[in-house]
């Protein structure tokens, strides 16, 4: 008998297709996307984003809403679009000389490319979790401290404390290091710094976090934790990942959009993207007819 979660074994699945993917991106040019593009309870908003480098185009016309509390999977070939995409939702593409970024995108309704708006707190309320673990060259305990400190959170060193221990477990990261939180950063293991980028990032009590990749560096067990990290941060947080793995995107997240060629194909709830596709493209990415 057959005791798998439907989810497992949508996983099982996935990894059979995914291993006799070939690679050939040459498809038709999508017209429309298909799906639920639009949610009720959207925390964050986007209409119509059209973003270039220079004179070359590298998303099309995209229009999506993620969901409060939701996690929002990001799929697609190589070079689709998903990080540049997902990089808008907090402005880190401001930092790459003759990138434009067209259309809007809001947060609980507000403009986030407003001319007023405080960029910084922008990245505070919309934090960022790279490919690569990034800890500053600090110790543990000043890593996690320093969002509080630079955006005047705590007023004392109780509260730095408190704040400090706090995002640690949440990130699952406290019973590991809590006899040495004075050494550095950079010595932890690189599933354990991954955990600590994340600590670091809540510790300024985002809304929305933006995960890129954050598991591609990182082996099966490190892997395991970080994506039990997002579901448990799931019920405080509204996430927005990117993930190369079909596998991780089915185990993680609530619905996924399936990017191509610089546009949004799909948007649905995880399961129906990957059992009952409604675009062909969708359909051939998933069993690997390209990638």
């Amino acid at each position: 008998m057959d005791t798998q979660t439907p989810r497992a074994a949508l996983v099982k699945v996935l990894t059979l297709r995914s291993q006799s993917m070939a690679n050939d991106n040459e498809r038709p040019i999508p017209g429309a996307s298909v799906g639920e593009q639009f949610q009720d309870n959207a925390r964050m908003s986007m209409r119509n984003v059209n973003i270039f480098y220079g004179e070359k185009q590298a998303i099309f016309d995209v229009s999506l809403d993620i969901g409060q509390n939701q996690v929002m999977a990001m799929i697609g070939p190589s070079g689709c679009g998903k990080s540049t995409f997902l990089r808008s939702l907090n402005r880190m593409n401001d930092t790459i000389e003759g990138c434009r970024v067209e259309g809007q995108i809001a947060m609980d309704g507000q403009n986030l490319y407003d001319e007023k708006l405080d960029v910084v707190e922008l990245r505070a309320r919309v934090g960022m979790v790279f490919q690569k673990p990034n800890p500053f060259p600090k110790s543990i305990y000043d890593n996690v401290a320093y969002g509080p400190k630079i955006h005047g959170l705590a007023e004392s060193r109780v509260d730095l404390d408190e704040m400090v221990e706090s995002s640690l477990r949440k990130a699952s990261l406290w019973n590991e290091v809590k006899d040495r939180l004075h050494q550095p950063g950079t010595g932890l293991s690189g599933g354990q710094q991954q955990r600590l980028c994340i600590a670091r990032a809540i510790a300024v009590n985002p809304e929305v976090i933006l995960m890129d990749e954050p598991c591609s560096a990182l082996d099966p067990i490190a892997t395991a934790k970080i994506e039990e990290l997002i579901e448990e941060l799931s019920e405080n947080f509204t996430i927005a990942i990117v993930t190369h793995s079909m596998q991780q995107a089915a185990r993680v997240s609530h619905r996924t959009a399936y990017f191509h060629l610089g546009r949004l194909i799909e948007v649905n709830p995880t399961e129906q993207v990957f059992t009952m596709p409604e675009h062909e493209l969708t359909e051939g990415y998933i069993t690997g007819r390209f990638g």
